[in-house]
């Protein structure tokens, strides 16, 4: 196993935990020095907070742990492609390098709808590694919204 995949595979461990609150399965792992230093899963709908992403979870957490608001040598590891709020909040924390697990076709804004970790106007641009245990990431969203549809169908069928 590569260190990104071991660290891939202690973000999909947060994405858990964010299906089992029934939220979207997104994990987040912020890894300074070869150390985890911050996890994050998203919480949205539990805290009832728009701001609760994985990737903001774990940035606001890694930040305690630095001392500071940049991460500028610190690698993070998401299961999902970030949107913009997240990779906004990515640039301006100076986080070199992003490890993505699977792409978002629908929100994402490291490359599929845009990129705004490579504006070259902006004065940080971030490093970016794709794929990485991309099937399980992947699969756990997959599965997520698949019950999401069965579990709907079946309160319609039972409120008839």
């Amino acid at each position: 196993m590569t260190e990104e995949e071991r660290y891939m595979k202690e973000a999909i461990r947060q994405a858990r935990k964010a299906g089992k609150l029934n939220e979207v399965p997104i994990g987040c792992v912020i890894v300074r020095d070869g150390k985890i230093i911050a996890r994050g899963y998203n919480r949205r709908n539990t805290d009832l907070n728009t701001l609760a992403h994985a990737e903001l979870q774990a940035i606001r957490k890694a930040s305690r742990v630095v001392g500071d608001w940049r991460l500028e040598d610190c690698v993070m590891y998401i299961t999902l492609e970030p949107c913009q709020m997240c990779a906004g909040a990515i640039v301006q924390a100076r986080i070199p390098k992003v490890v993505i697990g699977s792409r978002n076709p629908k929100a994402g804004c490291a490359g599929s709808v845009l990129d705004l970790l490579h504006v070259p106007a902006f004065n940080h641009q971030v490093e970016l590694e794709e794929g990485v245990l991309k099937e399980e990431c992947s699969e756990l969203l997959v599965s997520f919204f698949r019950e999401l549809r069965q579990k709907k169908k079946a309160n319609e069928l039972t409120n008839r």
